[in-house]
């Protein structure tokens, strides 16, 4: 089973990250920023999520795989992945709560379910934040 949607994804140490939001809600600069920060791209913009088993897994669609686009700059080649099982879904259009409920929400995924944390993608300690919820919150596949 798979499914395509309209976010970005890097891995931290092969764990995916799925960034998900509306266009211009900072998908693409927040995952550049996390590459700086030794992250490694899967697929921007465009993903297929497939599942297999009890676990999800995310690779680029065929049309930018192994490129992001960078506002300003254009769409650029990036060292990329093939595919990442998923851990977390950060959520880049969703009010931030000051503190997270104690049961997280989820969202669904060809019947699978991932944790979602709300964050804002533009704050400068935004890639620090994903790193610490993947630690706190993501699955282990």
């Amino acid at each position: 089973m798979t499914a395509t949607i309209h976010a970005s994804c890097v891995a931290i140490d092969g764990r995916g990250v799925l960034l998900t939001g509306a266009s211009g809600s900072g998908k693409s600069d927040l995952a550049l920023r996390l590459i700086d920060r030794g992250a490694r791209l899967v697929g921007d913009d465009g993903l297929v999520i497939e599942a297999r088993g009890r676990h999800l897994y995310a690779r680029s669609g065929p049309n930018i795989e192994g490129q992001i686009e960078i506002r300003g700059l254009g769409i650029l080649a990036f060292a990329s992945m093939a595919e990442a099982p998923l851990a977390l879904v950060i959520a880049l259009d969703q009010p931030v709560p000051r503190m997270p409920d104690e049961s997280l929400p989820v969202r669904v995924i060809e019947g699978l379910t991932l944790p979602i944390i709300a964050l804002d993608a533009f704050e400068a300690s935004a890639p620090v934040k994903v790193e610490k919820a993947l630690l706190l919150y993501g699955l282990n596949p």
